[in-house]
C-alpha cells in the first residue's frame, strides 16, 4: 500500500515555527490550490485549502524562505487528525505530513531587489 501525496499551492499566510516541549520544531501551514475547472454556476475557479504539518528542518527552511503567496510543492503522507469537540463530538480532517518541500516561487519584500 502507498500513502503519498504531492501538492503545489500558494501559502495563505506567513508560516511560523513553534518549538515544542521536546525541542522539536513544527509549522502548520495551509496551501491554496486552485481547481483546474470552473464552477458551472458561478463561472469561477474554486480553491481547495490543504492543511500541512512541517517538522524540524523543513519547518525552519519554509519559515526562512517563504511568505504569504509563495508557491511551494509539498510531498508527504496523508493523515487524519481528530479534534475533540463539546458534547462528545469529534472532528476528523485530513492533514499532510510533509517529507519534502520544494520552493517554486517566493514573494519578495517591497524593498528587496
Amino acid at each position: 500500500m502507498l500513502n503519498q501525496v504531492i501538492i503545489v499551492g500558494r501559502l495563505v499566510k506567513d508560516p511560523e515555527v513553534k518549538i515544542l516541549n521536546d525541542e522539536k520544531k513544527v509549522s502548520h501551514i495551509t496551501l491554496a490550490v486552485n481547481r483546474n475547472y470552473k464552477n458551472l454556476e458561478t463561472g469561477k475557479y474554486e480553491t481547495d485549502f490543504i492543511h500541512c504539518t512541517l517538522w524540524d528542518n523543513i519547518a525552519e527552511a519554509t519559515v526562512n524562505h517563504c511568505k504569504k503567496g509563495s508557491i511551494i510543492g509539498v510531498k508527504g503522507r496523508l493523515v487524519t487528525r481528530t479534534i475533540d469537540l463539546e458534547n462528545n463530538k469529534r472532528l476528523n480532517y485530513p492533514d499532510v505530513y510533509a517529507e519534502r518541500i520544494t520552493f517554486i516561487s517566493n514573494i519578495k519584500e517591497p524593498n528587496e531587489t
